[in-house]
């Protein structure tokens, strides 16, 4: 299985205080990993180092073979990674279909393969590429989110928790990406809303085949659905494994399941 995402040795910190120590992980193509943990254990930290929003102090981060942190934060959307923070964030006075025309952004600004340095063009046809891509986008949100379309020019900042979630979540796939991350999708929502974004999330993976890199407390939920898992406490990788094998150790039972 060829590797979309792999990390070695990551170190992290703010302020000269360490947060992540010698982390390593792997997500394949095609893989749906979670990263499971207490609050504090730095999981939103290896996302913010993954996307470049804070910078890692030693280790080394690949994705799709190439150094990710010899790339600057602004690209590395660009190379086809879409960040879905925790707490949602949309913009909240743009429109819902608007909303999903700045995720497309990113996909018409994505260097070819093969063409890293150049720089691109742009003009009548990456605006056509653009568009093409926004027009095949709808038609994967109409399936995966058809309450979105329904509520296409109605503001983001006026949705409820729960179909704010699904916005964030379709606007990163609006860049068409080889890997999605996705920071604590249920927060803050009811849990009949939870269980409905995360079916959908599995859903999408399973339709589409994308990579999907996973942070969320739900421990229960994320080993149900995730292929491999990693347990994150104190900044340090104390646990990794398939589904069966964490969901059925002791020290997952204990701390997280409630067994």
């Amino acid at each position: 299985m060829s590797r979309v995402l792999e990390i070695e040795s990551l170190r992290v910190g703010y302020g000269g205080v360490p947060v992540l120590h010698d982390v390593s992980l792997r997500v394949g193509a095609g893989e749906l990993v979670a990263v499971v943990g207490p609050n504090g254990a730095g999981k939103s930290t290896l996302f913010n180092a993954i996307s470049g929003l804070v910078p890692a102090a030693s280790g080394s981060v690949r994705f799709a073979g190439d150094d990710l942190l010899a790339v600057p934060a602004w690209r590395r959307a660009h190379l086809g990674i879409a960040h879905v923070p925790e707490g949602r964030q949309v913009f909240p006075s743009l429109s819902v279909l608007e909303n999903l025309e700045i995720g497309t952004y990113a996909r018409g600004q994505r260097s070819q393969r093969g063409q890293r340095g150049e720089r691109r063009e742009r003009g009548a046809a990456d605006a056509g590429a653009a568009r093409v891509a926004h027009g095949a986008h709808l038609e994967r949100v109409r399936e995966w989110f058809p309450v979105l379309l329904e509520r296409a020019r109605q503001r983001a900042g006026t949705l409820s928790g729960g179909e704010q979630q699904m916005l964030a979540i379709a606007r990163g796939l609006a860049s068409e990406p080889s890997l999605l991350m996705l920071d604590e999708p249920s927060m803050g929502l009811a849990p009949s809303i939870a269980d409905e974004i995360f079916e959908r999330i599995v859903a999408i993976h399973r339709s589409s085949g994308l990579a999907v890199l996973l942070v969320e407390q739900r421990v229960a939920e994320a080993l149900a659905f995730a292929s491999r898992a990693y347990v994150l406490e104190n900044g340090r990788v104390i646990l990794e494994g398939d589904h069966a094998a964490l969901a059925h150790d002791d020290r997952i039972r204990r701390a997280y399941l409630g067994m």
